[in-house]
């Protein structure tokens, strides 16, 4: 069972470092957010599945804004300095309904939720063939 364990972890290291974006795209989604709070509405907005660093979200925000993806501006903060509270642009709504249309929206398919009942139930994926 370790192996199974290792080979998981691996698997969901990849995974979740691909879906980082989406995470934070759908966190921005929610309300405009400032790069330090991300993580923790991150945390929370997927179960305690998805964490990333500081400096990843900087650098992803810094990308996401170069594209046109999202916003920022610096606001007021009542506990220190000023804060650059980033939001999406209509680009990345769009970008983010799409992206779910395509690849999340596709496990909500009858045959795709059969399939993942299945797997979960008895541990083993079955090929119709």
């Amino acid at each position: 069972m370790a192996e199974i364990d290792t080979l998981l972890e691996k698997w969901e290291e990849v995974y979740k470092k691909g879906l980082l974006s989406f995470w934070m795209l759908l966190v921005l989604h929610r309300r405009p957010a400032y790069a330090f709070e991300m993580n923790a509405l991150i945390q929370q907005l997927s179960q305690g599945t998805i964490s990333a660093d500081d400096n990843s979200l900087y650098r992803a925000l810094s990308r996401f804004e170069d594209m046109g993806l999202v916003a920022s501006e610096l606001q007021p903060s009542p506990s220190g300095p000023a804060r650059r509270y980033f939001a999406l642009t209509p680009a990345g709504r769009q970008l983010l309904r799409r992206f779910i249309e395509r690849n999340v929206l596709v496990f909500r398919a009858t045959e795709v939720e059969e399939e993942l009942r299945k797997a979960t139930e008895d541990g083993n994926v079955k090929s119709k063939a």
